[in-house]
């Protein structure tokens, strides 16, 4: 079994994030897409010997070596590395500098592979599906996840600078097929939705609700299944008939609508993009603020505050605006 005592240490310095790596300072929709790979996968690893390839900052190796037997995590940064030591500490946790095309393991020594955010950060993709496949024993599993370049790249225009080789659907099933036959494949995706769930508050919602799917949430740093959202509903829908045997069963204890606009996503996503753009003009400002306040300490010979100093900061602002000839 795996450790629930994995400590993080908070007042480890927090890695800089640079768009290469996941840092869990991270907010929005970027934590919500990584933290939730790697709740997804805690269950699944429950028990076992799992390598995390390509692990960054540690947060993931972290979380799975909750339900685990053991987690290695390698990254090919030493100094990630080290900071992940630093933050994260559990018995059945550690981490290694190491290429994930040529790790420091034995042949068949784990049960499973967790990679996220690797596949497309490399040219060689066979290279590390096979070097994934000899470490792993020979009823072991790999989990790996990668962006659609269709959707990702295409249609979301995002142009990310450390993306070295993106697959479209078909490419990656191809891969896939090559070294696992055997595969399945999950869609992730943000979305914003209307949620209907059934509420087990008497002994007929609770029996009816052996299918209540399990919402996965972060709290005080801990993910926990929930049978609930764990947020207070803002409306009540009741059903209701004078015999239990009337009530007509939903065919889903959850219930999600969206429109096929995503009409709440564009517009957050507008929102978004509108203040990265509004704040990236003001930094732009606020640079040639700078310089300005310096040309004019230079040809004030630094007496910009005297009153010969103001003279000549009238004389210099007229000169730069064309006023003088």
């Amino acid at each position: 079994m795996g450790s629930d005592k994995t400590t993080t240490d908070d007042n480890a310095e927090s890695l800089e994030f640079t768009g290469e790596r996941f840092t869990p300072e991270c907010v929005r929709e970027i934590r919500y897409e990584h933290l939730h790979r790697y709740a997804f996968a805690r269950e699944l690893v429950r028990g076992r010997a799992v390598l995390d390839a390509a692990c960054g900052e540690g947060y993931g190796a972290a979380l799975l070596a909750a339900t685990a037997a053991t987690v290695v995590g390698v990254d090919l940064s030493a100094e990630t590395v080290a900071h992940a030591r630093e933050r994260y500490a559990a018995p059945n946790l550690s981490f290694q500098a190491a290429d994930c095309l040529h790790l420091p393991h034995a042949d068949a020594v784990f049960d499973c592979v967790v990679s996220f955010e690797t596949l497309e950060h490399l040219a060689d993709h066979d290279g590390l599906l096979r070097e994934f496949r000899r470490v792993l024993k020979p009823h072991g599993w790999l989990l790996v996840s990668s962006p659609d370049k269709a959707v990702y790249s295409e249609q979301q225009q995002n142009r990310n600078e450390y993306h070295v080789r993106e697959l479209y659907r078909p490419e990656l099933e191809a891969l896939l097929r090559a070294h696992f036959p055997a595969y399945r494949l999950w869609g992730q995706r943000l979305l914003f939705h209307s949620a209907i769930w059934q509420l087990p508050h008497t002994e007929e919602a609770a029996a009816a609700g052996s299918g209540t799917p399990a919402f996965l949430q972060q709290s005080g740093g801990a993910i926990e299944p929930r049978p609930e959202p764990g947020h207070d509903p803002v409306y009540f829908l009741a059903l209701c008939a004078a015999n239990a045997a009337d009530l007509p069963q939903p065919p889903a204890a959850l219930s999600l609508f969206d429109d096929a606009d995503e009409s709440v996503y564009a517009h957050y996503y507008h929102e978004i993009r509108k203040n990265m753009a509004a704040g990236a003009l003001l930094a732009d400002r606020d640079r040639e603020l700078a310089r300005l306040r310096a040309e004019l300490e230079a040809a004030t010979g630094g007496t910009a505050g005297s009153n010969a100093g103001r003279a000549d900061r009238r004389s210099w602002w007229r000169r730069l605006l064309g006023i003088d000839s």
